[in-house]
């Protein structure tokens, strides 16, 4: 076995193929002890951050809320959010992913449940922008531990399982929220309070668990076989001098960092326009909150689906920007086609298609940057892209909810999103120029 004093001589093609299988059980392994913990952990962030829409059932009437301060509350955690991507990133990579991630997941979860403290729109706003403030850094963090643990050809299929957790989040969403906005006046408290208050604290939870059993490198790795270890190291040494180290100004001057950005904010819009308003529109339905709940579900489950579907092909076929195209256009058809019928199956279906494009789309997007940025490059530059990016969970609601004061229907709001879905797709194909294999990397 490779990595042993006493190994025997073999040819190099078995040396190939014995690489190759322990390669393989390495990534096996890190995705069993990494992917999987951090993914649970992003399942609680996505709760934790888009649970406002289930509560404004009926926390919109409780603190008197309209559509356009609803949109305000729902958006405004991602400002605060943005602001501190670049810096929370930075200082992980000085401190390290798992005193970093873990200290970001205790501080999120006992935001979200202050937010049952709300009594108004602006203390409403404030425990909002609190919640993004706790959690800027944990996505663009795990893109980053992603690239420093799997080889290039793993990737599509981490981040897939890792960013399975946002439909899946919405999944659970739906029935767990109409469960928990049931327990309305228990022990006197409000059933959109229950749910901040229990859906908050097993981030807390899990943040005490990352702190223990999350490593920072391959290197340190209990986890892994001394073999395992050094042709995991040894691939990823080798991909990493294929790649020109890049510091963070020459990151944000790329081009296609800028193009990547542009991309980010038309599919983060369109996703945080649905997720947060699915609810409400299912209750113009005249809809129970259980009823909401169940049938919000069914989506999220094709879109989960299509996305794993999606990110296997995209693994053996890679050409990204051309599937980034593709799915982007989807999610665009999806919204368009989501104001044709004001019935509720009809307009279901075409938010569906909407969901998977805008799902896979994310899946696919997030295995770009590392192919052309490394060093302090990679964390500034993910970083970079993901803060300005996500302003579009700030406009996608907003808009949404200034668009239903104004026209009384969610239809300008819905046309709007896939307008700006339009533009996202060409942004992408404006990309693909400038790549030399419609893969990421530079001509």
């Amino acid at each position: 076995m490779i990595g042993s004093a006493a190994g025997a001589r073999i040819s190099s093609e078995n040396l190939s193929a014995s690489a190759e299988a322990l390669l393989e059980s390495a990534c096996g392994k890190n995705a069993r002890h990494l992917i999987v913990l951090l993914a649970i952990a992003y399942v609680v962030n996505f709760l934790d951050r888009n649970d406002i829409g289930y509560a404004g059932i009926t926390m919109n009437g409780a603190l008197g809320l309209t559509a356009s301060q609803f949109g305000w509350a729902a958006g405004i955690s991602i400002v605060s959010y943005a602001l501190l991507e670049v810096p929370s990133s930075l200082i992980m990579q000085r401190v390290g992913a798992r005193l970093w991630l873990s200290r970001i997941m205790i501080t999120w979860g006992i935001a979200a449940g202050l937010t049952a403290l709300a009594v108004g729109p602006k203390s409403l706003y404030a425990l909002r922008l609190l919640l993004g403030a706790a959690e800027a850094g944990f996505f663009p963090g795990v893109v980053l531990l992603i690239s420093t643990w799997f080889p290039a050809h793993y990737r599509a299929r981490m981040l897939a399982w890792f960013l399975l957790a946002i439909p899946a989040s919405s999944v659970i969403a739906g029935p767990l929220s109409g469960l928990l906005l049931g327990m309305n006046g228990l022990l006197h408290i409000a059933g959109w309070q229950w749910m901040f208050l229990l859906q908050g604290a097993p981030a807390v939870a899990l943040g005490f668990v990352t702190l223990r059993v999350l490593a920072d490198d391959p290197r340190e790795a209990r986890w892994l076989s001394s073999a395992e270890r050094e042709v995991l190291l040894t691939t990823l040494a080798a991909e990493r001098k294929e790649r020109p180290r890049r510091d963070l100004v020459a990151a944000i001057k790329d081009l296609r960092v800028l193009i990547l950005t542009v991309v980010q904010f038309g599919f983060t819009l369109g996703t945080y326009g649905i997720v947060i308003w699915l609810p409400l529109m299912l209750q113009g339905h005249h809809l129970s909150p259980t009823r909401i709940g169940l049938i919000s579900a069914p989506p999220y489950i094709v879109a989960t689906v299509g996305m794993l579907l999606w990110a296997r092909h995209v693994d053996r076929h890679p050409n990204r920007i051309f599937h980034l195209i593709v799915t982007c256009a989807l999610a665009m058809i999806g919204l368009a086609a989501s104001v044709l019928s004001a019935e509720l199956l009809p307009r279901l279906l075409a938010l569906t298609v909407a969901l998977l494009g805008v799902s896979s789309a994310r899946m696919i997007f997030w295995t770009i940057p590392p192919r052309f940025l490394a060093g302090n490059g990679a964390a500034g530059g993910i970083a970079f892209i993901n803060s300005v990016g996500i302003l579009g969970g700030f406009f996608g609601p907003l808009l949404m909810g200034l668009l239903r004061d104004l026209t009384g229907s969610f239809t300008a709001g819905l046309l709007t999103m896939a307008a700006v879905l339009l533009v996202t797709t060409l942004a992408a194909a404006a990309l693909r120029l400038l790549a030399k294999d419609g893969d990421g990397t530079p001509q």
